[in-house]
């Protein structure tokens, strides 16, 4: 009993620190509503609109939803529950991971451009940290970060107004050190705000897609021991201090695209159809990375994920900052296997950042064609 009662005033201080980072202001200031010291001078917009629950599913998949909006705008409610577990990201290599829904990346929500929000985020007491989420997304109170912490056995509920369409990322930034930490220890994902009339090209016509992935990239410090082998750890807060230090080397250990190198490989690998048109929204809540599909391009690109600015076309590569997702859009005209990488070739081959798109359908020759097999010179 003494050990827990221990924990739990470990964690009030924790929240109290926390807070005091946020908002310079004592964590017995907060009170439901509005940032706490500012006057509410408008009320919430949202009588008499509907509401739907979004069923969240694991990445690379996106939830049921449809490319054009149906009606007005509606509330979208979402529940995300923080998971501390420990993930096998390589072959006998370990994290201490802390995640939303139990997977990294954290899954993705879709909405179009005036729905609202609602977001349900629990953490349960079997954690061992507080923990929040900012919504890059979101307008004011850090991203909603300044109002929804908590700590074990707490959750908290969060309305925001998605104003801007494009990809986006959320992530958690409980304050200080422990905003990095929580980050590269999985705890983050992405939103999707469609345009209403849905996403359109470089001329401003209508485009859509036939399928589409979600791929986070994440960047893991893993401490190592005076033997240079991996080091294993029981929880968060047991990894944390070697975990610091290892992140201030800026150079990661392992790179992977959904939370394992190889995670995105076999029979993991995305799939599509000669003919499809596939998105792929990829995110990087903390290093820039650059997108590459080996064999293929980037019909449509929206640097930055920014669906109100036309798309580039036809890029080879494109660019993803740290703190943000992009979205591309290519269709598929040829079978086969393709690599889906992180051009830094450092990266994806020695570090993890690959994954795979098996296509199906006819091959064609006009395309590409071996003329001639491999034979002696002549």
């Amino acid at each position: 009993m003494q050990q827990h009662s221990s924990r739990r005033h470990a964690t009030s201080i924790l929240i109290a620190a926390a807070v005091t980072i946020l908002l310079g202001v004592s964590a017995s200031t907060f009170a439901e509503g509005g940032l706490p010291g500012f006057e509410v001078g408008q009320e919430a917009e949202i009588e008499g609109l509907p509401r739907v629950v979004q069923e969240l599913v694991a990445p690379p998949f996106l939830p049921q939803h449809d490319q054009v909006a149906k009606g007005g705008a509606k509330i979208v409610e979402v529940t995300l529950d923080v998971v501390e577990k420990e993930m096998e990201i390589a072959p006998g290599v370990f994290v201490q991971a802390m995640t939303f829904n139990g997977t990294n990346p954290g899954p993705i929500i879709v909405v179009h451009e005036g729905d609202y929000v609602e977001l349900t985020l629990r953490n349960p007491k079997s954690n061992t940290m507080p923990h929040n989420i900012d919504f890059h997304a979101s307008t004011g109170a850090m991203g909603g970060g300044a109002l929804t912490l908590v700590g074990p056995g707490q959750q908290v509920k969060l309305r925001w107004k998605a104003t801007k369409t494009g990809t986006f990322i959320y992530h958690c930034a409980p304050g200080g050190a422990m905003i990095p930490y929580h980050v590269v220890a999985g705890m983050n994902g992405a939103v999707l705000v469609l345009p209403r009339d849905g996403l359109t090209d470089a001329e401003g016509e209508p485009v859509r897609y036939d399928g589409a992935y979600y791929i986070g990239e994440q960047d893991f410090y893993i401490p190592k021991d005076g033997e240079g082998n991996f080091k294993r750890y029981g929880n968060p807060t047991a990894a944390l201090n070697d975990s610091l230090e290892a992140m201030k080397t800026l150079v990661p250990t392992h790179i992977t695209f959904n939370g394992r190198v190889g995670g995105l490989t076999g029979d993991h690998a995305m799939k599509a159809s000669v003919g499809e048109s596939v998105l792929f929204i990829h995110s990087q809540a903390n290093r820039d990375s650059r997108v590459h599909i080996i064999g293929g391009h980037g019909d449509l690109v929206w640097h930055g994920g920014s669906f109100s600015d036309a798309p580039d076309t036809n890029r080879e590569t494109w660019p993803v900052f740290g703190g943000e997702a992009a979205a591309a859009l290519y269709t598929f005209r040829q079978p086969g296997i393709y690599a889906y990488v992180n051009h830094n070739l450092i990266e994806a081959v020695l570090l993890g950042a690959v994954g795979h798109i098996s296509v199906d359908g006819q091959w064609n020759n006009d395309l590409m064609e071996q003329v001639a097999a491999p034979h002696p010179i002549e």
